[in-house]
């Protein structure tokens, strides 16, 4: 298991544990918030590094995602912490999840191809 996938499921498990309002809201939203520094981090340090020409634009549109899933994950972090109504910010941070799962199968796509490249293919 990669850094990011522990960081993934340690943010879902934290995001469904039970929120109660008063100290236990906010310690929610603290463990919430410290799960999500995680996943950026983890994020951060992904790495497409491929020598092909004709991957190149894959490669580009893999980066500019995972830039864009960072900043979303900047802006979620202060609605974790400050956001009235903490509903909204579960189903955005769920959200958020799911589309970070898909970034990776690109990310995993692109090496295969890389690889497959190398090999021959199929053909």
């Amino acid at each position: 298991m990669t850094e990011l996938q522990m960081a993934l499921h340690g943010l879902t498990q934290a995001i469904d544990s039970p929120r109660v309002e008063g100290r236990a809201l906010g310690n929610w939203r603290w463990t919430v918030r410290q799960r999500m520094a995680s996943v950026r981090e983890g994020l951060a340090r992904e790495t497409t590094e491929s020598s092909d020409s004709w991957l190149a634009a894959r490669e580009s549109t893999v980066l500019r995602d995972r830039n864009a899933l960072m900043t979303r994950l900047t802006v979620l972090g202060q609605g974790v912490l400050e956001a009235p109504e903490i509903e909204q910010v579960r189903v955005e941070l769920k959200r958020l999840i799911t589309d970070i799962h898909h970034h990776r199968q690109k990310v995993h796509d692109l090496a295969y191809d890389a690889v497959e490249l190398e090999l021959g293919g199929s053909e």
